[in-house]
């Protein structure tokens, strides 16, 4: 009598291992969170006497279009200061989250330079 030898295949109808069923969703306010972190990363960090980046995602099909709002210090280029944060929230999110990047749009809110900080303190230069 030959011995009866099933697989989990056999046994679950066919079905893959549990392990691989199911789904991941991660929040959108997750992601946001992992791109304002990035931000902060491109920068270089707050600037004195501002706010940190803010993020605002949505998530569609495993691909996240991200808003950024942050303050930079002034003078610096602008330019070049919002492309690293583009491609730092790219790389970030895509690492941490697995998810496509397509559109990053960095709003600069405010620039901060050491003669406004010094009048907010109440002296002058």
């Amino acid at each position: 009598m030959a011995a009866e030898h099933s697989t989990a295949d056999e046994r679950d109808g066919g079905l893959p291992a549990a392990g691989d069923r199911g789904a991941t969703v991660i929040a959108d306010r997750v992601v946001a969170k992992i791109a304002a972190q990035a931000a902060r990363e491109a920068i270089g960090g707050v600037p004195e006497g501002g706010g940190a980046p803010h993020a605002t995602v949505t998530v569609r099909h495993d691909a996240a279009r991200v808003r950024i709002s942050l303050e930079l210090d002034y003078p610096s280029d602008i330019g070049a200061q919002c492309g690293a944060v583009r491609r730092r929230v790219e790389n970030r999110v895509g690492t941490l989250a697995g998810m496509a990047v397509p559109e990053v749009s960095v709003l600069v809110e405010r620039l901060h330079s050491a003669h406004s900080r010094g009048v907010a303190e109440g002296r002058t230069t």
